[in-house]
Order: C-alpha cells, then structure tokens, then sequence
C-alpha cells in the first residue's frame, strides 16, 4: 500500500520540515547554516550554553526545545539519522564561550559517535565542552551497563535542569552536575502497539501482530524485552510502572516527575487513561507526583504506544523544573 504523508521530495524533507518549524516561531527560534536551530535571542555569554543534537522524524524533539531556559541549540540530523560531526562542530563554535558548553547527548550508535568526534575536533581549537549521555531506557534491565541502555525522552527533563540551572548563572560543572544528579535518577520504559513507515523509504520500521504489543520498543523500531498480547490500560501501567519505579529505587515520600509521551499515533485519550493508574499506583505506595507532563513530545511518526518515564527529585531538581522557560514545545508549571 502506498505511504499516505503530505511531504513533497522525499530527500528534502528535514529541510523543508526544519524551515517550516522556525518560520512557525520565529520569535523563539532560528536556523543556521541549514541544519542547526538556535534561539532566537542568544543567551548571555557569560552563562553556560546547552546543545544537543540528533535525528529529525521525531518532531517536536529535540529542536522543540530550544529557547529561553533550555536548550540554546539543537543540530538537526536526517530522518531518524545523527547529524554528521561536522555540523555540530559548527553548532559548538558558534555557541564557544568562557564558560563552557553543556553538550547532552543520547546514547544512540550515530549519536554517539558524531558526538565522540565532534568533541575531540573541538578540544583541539580550545572550545570548553563537557558531554552528558542520557541512557536512562530500562529495556535491556536496570543494571544493564550504560552504555547498553539508550536514551529516550528523559533528555526533556535534563535540558530542563540543565538550562535553568544556566540561567541562573551557574558553572559548567554545576550545571554538569545538576544534570547528572536527574540522569541518575531516571527511568523510561516504552510500549508499542503499531509500527511507524519511515518517511523516506515508506517502510515500516518494525512489524507487529494486531493482537500484540512489546514492552522496551526502541524509538527506531529496536527490539524490546518481549511481546505480549495487547493488554489494558491499567495491565499496562501497572506492569511498567513496577519495572519503573524499581529501577530509580523509589520509596513512600519519594517526589516524582512522571511523563507519559505519546508516540505519534496513540490518542490523549488514552494517555490519561495510563496516567490515571499511575497516579493510583504512586499514591498507594505514599510516593507524591511532584511534576507531571502528558502528551506527544518525542514522537516516532505514526507509531502507536508511548514511552513513560519516572524519576526522583529533591528540592533543588524541582526547583528548576519550575523554573520560567519559553521554548515552543515546553509546557511551564
């Protein structure tokens, strides 16, 4: 069956996507040089800069979140593709400072490796960054080696932290450290009940029975822990929230920020309907909902599930959370 999308070439598509999204908020954002959106008013130089980078098809991520209180820019690459190392070395001389660049960054193969080299390409021009890699998916078990663990919308909550904290005029290894403090205390797991079509190619990324669903779905179609029938909402929540809530130790009087993120084809509907159980759940334990996000955020196009992220917080965590940011796809507390 022919792919039904409204795109027009196929091989222009994360440029016609990107100059679309910054003429739909110029006042936030910006593109440089094709494939880098940057805020549109530049953040003091005296105060850390954050960037990240990764492939588009994800959309509102991660570019979504470049503004004021979050991230100052995002390197943009093809569909479901890392950027190349050479454009976000540009991203990162642009953006050179005294006080240094936050770089964050998920733990995918490309992403990685463009971030590896951009890094070492950078250090030798006397460009200060230091790199956070967000691997917080539980798939292959909580104390799977990091590297083994891939990073999925967690980075939201980093880029959140690690903004305000810039904002606020902190230094690198302050912002650095706010960051990795919220990295350590996090958890995603997702679910999937339909595959998404690459848009490029019109393929589906992964097959998957009617009555199926898997539980530790990758945001590419990688495979998870196991398939099942498709079960209800509250089976759902309850056994992923379980997997969730072990994994970042969670205890009574513990405050949380949960998100649930929709994967581009599951309806609101249905996520409140997660989000009602888990919220049963997290009080029956004597935990408290400290900060809480629902909706489409890092979408795999059309794909159907979601992905539901936990993590602990102390005082200083939710503090920034609620912190003042303008970006186009964050919703303020």
């Amino acid at each position: 069956m022919a792919m039904k999308k409204f795109i027009n070439d196929p091989d222009e598509l994360t440029g016609e996507l990107l100059e679309g999204y910054c003429g739909a908020f110029p006042q936030l954002v910006r593109l440089e040089s094709d494939r880098i959106v940057m805020r549109a008013t530049p953040k003091d130089e005296s105060k850390v800069a954050i960037v990240t980078l990764g492939g588009a098809g994800h959309e509102p991520a991660l570019s979504g979140f470049v503004g004021e209180g979050m991230l100052d820019a995002s390197v943009v690459g093809d569909i479901f593709a890392a950027p190349g190392p050479i454009k976000v070395v540009d991203a990162l001389r642009l953006l050179k400072r005294d006080v240094g660049i936050l770089f964050v960054v998920l733990n995918h193969a490309g992403d990685v490796m463009s971030g590896n080299m951009a890094l070492q390409m950078v250090e030798k021009e006397g460009i200060k960054v230091k790199m956070l890699l967000t691997h917080e998916d539980i798939a292959p078990g909580a104390d799977a080696p990091a590297e083994d663990r891939r990073g999925l919308v967690g980075c939201l909550s980093i880029f959140k932290v690690a903004g305000a904290a810039a904002e606020a005029g902190k230094s690198l290894d302050e912002v650095y450290a706010v960051a990795k403090r919220l990295n350590d205390n996090m958890a995603t797991l997702a679910v999937a009940l339909k595959p998404a079509t690459h848009p490029q190619s019109g393929q589906e990324i992964f097959e998957l029975a009617e009555d199926e669903m898997e539980i530790g779905m990758g945001q590419h179609g990688e495979a998870g822990t196991g398939r099942s029938k498709v079960m209800t909402a509250d089976e759902t929540a309850e056994t992923m929230l379980t997997q969730l809530l072990l994994a970042i130790k969670a205890k009574a009087d513990d405050r949380l920020l949960v998100m649930l993120n929709g994967a581009g084809a599951t309806t609101q509907m249905e996520l409140f309907v997660v989000f009602r159980r888990v919220m049963q759940i997290v009080e029956s334990k004597g935990m408290h909902i400290a900060h809480s996000m629902v909706g489409e955020y890092l979408t795999v196009q059309e794909m159907g599930g979601f992905q539901m992220f936990v993590a602990k917080l102390d005082d200083e965590l939710e503090q920034l959370l609620k912190a003042p940011a303008n970006a186009p796809y964050w919703v303020g507390r």
